[in-house]
């Protein structure tokens, strides 16, 4: 027994040296490989007669590529990986081949993608992004790709050039795709372009005004401040090129509210029509356009009055009735709900049911049809938030109204809403195609999703993927991070609860896309795509009153695991 004990021993040391020998011969192996290939490149580079020929470059190329090949986990591997690619890119510039840049890129990839945790991932990225801006040009992927340093490596060294690169991409994109629309536009139908009329919604801390228009035209905005010798107010104007003013415009409109105190739209000149909006009292506004009618949205806020509530002993919530459509909340009663028990200051959820009225949304052989579904969904969910969350519930509609989607997102915003959830119900080309998935505001990662947030916009592709001026809402929303964890544990939520009662149940996850409903929310938002109406499947399923009530059980898990995850990282945990 003493010897069978004394060999085992023996056998574990001596595979532990043996593995230890193995690592260092590793080590040392990666290490030499990579000498040799720096070696190669350094003499390569020293030779301007060596740098003529394209078999000198491809050699010290295949050196380093053989140094990540053979040894992909090793400390050596991603060095070799970016000197490869950075080579490859030079090449470039004497070849002229585009192999060599995609191969160069595919490398960086390499790098920034299988290397997270690596110094030079975030390098590796960057880089990308100054090959899609300097030499191919191609400004839209070029942000993109920057995009990824800002959101993937947040502690990397990268990151403040990456920010500076996006902050001027989306100044140079947003004019140039805006000039080039408003040029396709004047050239198929010229002459001066109608401002329509101008709409508003306004709170004590919040007003969204739109400006309707024919169709897209140049715009500029600039902030002048209050004149005492004069008499003037501050006020934020909008020079809107190449129109003039429909007669139809009340001059000058009053805005209650506290913040604006009224709207006016004049013909500046002969071909512009300025709008200005005289403020009362406002601490900061954002203005973009929205496509499919072209209009333009100026969202302008208070400053946050911090409400005072008396202490509350912790109740279990009582049962109460949904409340349903666009009305101001009632005072609360001595109930206290999930978020306030957990020390959160979530109390108020507007649900917002796509579509309504003239706007069927998808619908199927005339029979089902999206708005319908929704709404109903969209009650059963206020019901049970107010039941399991003791959550106030309010619905942007509770009838088969039509409301633009840039009101939605004011009502939102005029309720002071803690969560934001627009519900909708997708739509495929392919019968076979099923699913459930959820979305938040951000660039969209996907071609399906680019069609996603088409149909749901109502717009064009071209106006998706062209960004616009979105690029700026885009980055100066500070909700996106809260946003991708409510998404997350929505998708859970209801992929816990209906895929536990219903098979076949295709988890789609959660994906982001520019989604005009989203867009200007000051809470966290999501978009959830309920199924498929083009699968027969689930096109039967969403007429199905149990099922409604099944996918409402998952939402409500969803919103309560998000509000949970709060009170988490709230305490540390």
């Amino acid at each position: 027994m003493m010897k069978i004990l004394v060999y085992v021993i023996t056998s574990l040391v001596f595979l532990v040296l043996q593995g230890g020998v193995a690592a260092g011969q590793t080590d040392r192996s990666a290490r030499k490989l990579l000498e040799g290939a720096d070696r190669c490149a350094k003499a390569l580079y020293g030779s301007k007669d060596r740098m003529k020929y394209r078999h000198n470059w491809t050699t010290c190329v295949e050196s380093y590529r053989e140094v990540g090949n053979r040894y992909p986990k090793s400390e050596e591997a991603p060095w070799a990986l970016f000197r490869a690619a950075r080579m490859l890119s030079k090449l470039y510039g004497y070849s002229g081949r585009e192999q060599d840049l995609d191969d160069s890129i595919e490398l960086y990839r390499r790098v920034a993608n299988d290397c997270m945790e690596h110094r030079l991932a975030d390098d590796a990225q960057y880089e990308i992004g100054k090959i899609f801006y300097d030499v191919r040009g191609d400004l839209i992927q070029a942000y993109l790709e920057f995009l990824k340093v800002d959101l993937r490596y947040p502690k990397g060294d990268m990151r403040p050039a990456a920010r500076a690169m996006i902050e001027k991409l989306t100044e140079v994109i947003s004019k140039r795709e805006n000039e080039r629309e408003v040029k396709e536009t004047l050239s198929k139908a010229p002459g001066l372009i109608q401002v329509q009329k101008i709409r508003h919604w306004s709170t004590p801390n919040y007003t969204r005004v739109v400006i309707d228009l024919e169709r897209a035209v140049p715009f500029q905005s600039r902030l002048l401040q209050e004149n005492r010798e004069l008499k003037m107010p501050r006020r934020l104007y909008l020079d809107l090129t190449g129109t003039y003013v429909s007669s139809e415009i009340e001059s000058p409109i009053p805005i209650s509210g506290g913040l604006l105190r009224s709207a006016r739209a004049g013909q500046y000149a002969k071909d512009t029509v300025r709008v200005v909006l005289d403020i009362d009292n406002i601490e900061s506004y954002n203005i973009f356009p929205l496509h499919d009618p072209f209009r333009i949205v100026i969202d302008v806020r208070g400053a946050e009055a911090k409400e005072k509530e008396p202490p509350r002993k912790i109740a279990k919530a009582e049962k109460r009735p949904t409340r349903r459509g666009i009305r101001k909340a009632e005072p609360p009663d001595g109930s206290v709900s999930l978020a306030r028990q957990l020390g959160l200051n979530v109390k108020r959820i507007v649900i917002d049911p796509g579509h309504g009225g003239k706007d069927p949304g998808c619908f199927f052989d005339g029979g089902i049809k999206e708005k319908n579904v929704v709404l109903s969904l969209a009650k059963i969910v206020a019901r049970k938030v107010e039941e399991k969350l003791g959550c106030e519930a309010v619905l942007t509609r509770d009838k088969d109204v039509f409301l633009p989607l840039e009101r939605r997102t004011a009502v939102a915003n005029m309720h002071k809403a803690d969560i934001f959830l627009s519900l909708h119900i997708n739509a495929h080309s392919q019968a076979d195609v099923h699913g459930l998935e959820t979305y938040y505001l951000n660039m969209a990662t996907d071609e399906r999703a680019v069609l996603v947030a088409a149909r749901e916009n109502a717009t064009s592709e071209k106006n998706i993927s062209d960004l616009q001026s979105i690029l700026n809402d885009l980055m100066l929303n500070t909700k996106i991070s809260e946003s991708s964890k409510l998404a997350h544990e929505v998708q859970k939520g209801v992929m816990g609860v209906v895929g536990k009662r219903y098979g076949n149940v295709r988890d789609l996850g959660v994906k982001q896309a520019p989604f005009y409903v989203l867009i200007g929310a000051e809470m966290p938002a999501v978009l959830f795509e309920t199924g498929f109406i083009t699968n027969p499947g689930e096109r039967k399923r969403l007429q199905n009153g149990k099922y409604l009530e099944a996918m409402a059980d998952g939402i409500v898990a969803g919103l309560e695991g998000y509000v949970r995850s709060l009170s988490m990282a709230a305490r540390g945990g």
